[in-house]
């Protein structure tokens, strides 16, 4: 399992419009893409520069797969980075303001203290 490389997903698919919405209409799909792909390319290093060992771990490709952030929570993934990003996916599915961030307030809401480690 590496908490490193939920993050590094969540980030770099939120920063991209385009990828957001691959990852909405196609989320399997996106995940083993991004992982063959961009999992190993170095953040912050040249045009091909890469690492050859990350990758993720059924329960993580699972969870990712599934849009299923409450599990992603549980796997150490950052709140912050699942909420921004879960919010641009599904947030126009939802008639009342702040509706979307309601759910995923009561999704995590069976988590207690201490917090699964969210540290990379």
């Amino acid at each position: 399992m590496s908490k490193y490389l939920l993050d590094k997903f969540l980030y770099t698919i939120d920063r991209d419009p385009q990828l957001v919405e691959r990852y909405r209409e196609d989320p399997r799909g996106t995940v083993g893409w991004w992982e063959a792909e961009q999992a190993n390319v170095i953040i912050g290093c040249h045009e091909g520069e890469r690492s050859t060992w990350l990758k993720f771990s059924d329960a993580e490709r699972d969870a990712l797969a599934s849009h299923d952030y409450a599990k992603l929570f549980g796997l150490g993934a950052h709140p912050f980075l699942t909420l921004t990003l879960f919010i641009g996916m599904f947030e126009r599915d939802y008639a009342e303001p702040l509706a979307f961030q309601r759910e995923y307030a009561a999704r995590l809401s069976d988590f207690t203290l201490p917090y699964p480690d969210i540290a990379t």
